[in-house]
């Protein structure tokens, strides 16, 4: 079948992982200890097609440059998340934007703009307003996702192939 790749870029602590899991394999998982990459592979039909979805999941390593442009170059899309409760990891969304757009040589790559923690409202500190402002002008799909309680969780996987 075959494969697409995508790949969870983020500020840490924003729930990649958390994200990650939950939709292979629709766990929560708390306390995830900062990651080096995973990779993690599920088949899904889409469309009566089976395919595979390869996810990989970034960390720590982002602060070599030239691991995450390989990274990057591998990617067919992307999902670029933040936490609603971190404005700092929303302004971090431009340079992961700058990057990838920088390595892959093209605008137009598939990504989401993914706003994660959308279970602690009550702390949030980035409008959803704001977030859908960012990707209007980005031209791509904002979403609100919750690795706690799955909110949209499958949506974002789903709708990223359609």
């Amino acid at each position: 079948p075959p494969v697409h790749k995508v790949i969870m870029v983020g500020s840490g602590g924003v729930g990649k992982s958390a994200l990650t899991l939950q939709f292979m394999y629709e766990e929560f998982v708390q306390d995830y200890e900062p990651t080096k990459a995973d990779s993690y592979r599920k088949k899904m039909t889409l469309d009566n097609t089976e395919v595979q979805i390869d996810i990989l999941d970034t960390a720590g390593q982002e602060d070599y440059a030239s691991i995450r442009d390989n990274y990057f170059r591998g990617g067919e899309g992307f999902l670029c998340i933040f936490s609603i409760t971190d404005p700092e990891s929303f302004a971090a969304t431009n340079d992961y934007r700058e990057q990838i757009i920088r390595v892959k040589g093209d605008e137009s790559i598939p990504m989401f703009l993914v706003g994660n923690k959308s279970d602690l409202e009550q702390s949030r500190q980035v409008s959803g307003q704001e977030a859908q402002q960012r990707a209007q002008q980005w031209r791509v799909p904002y979403i609100e996702t919750s690795a706690k309680t799955r909110e949209n969780v499958e949506q974002v996987c789903e709708a990223f192939f359609d």
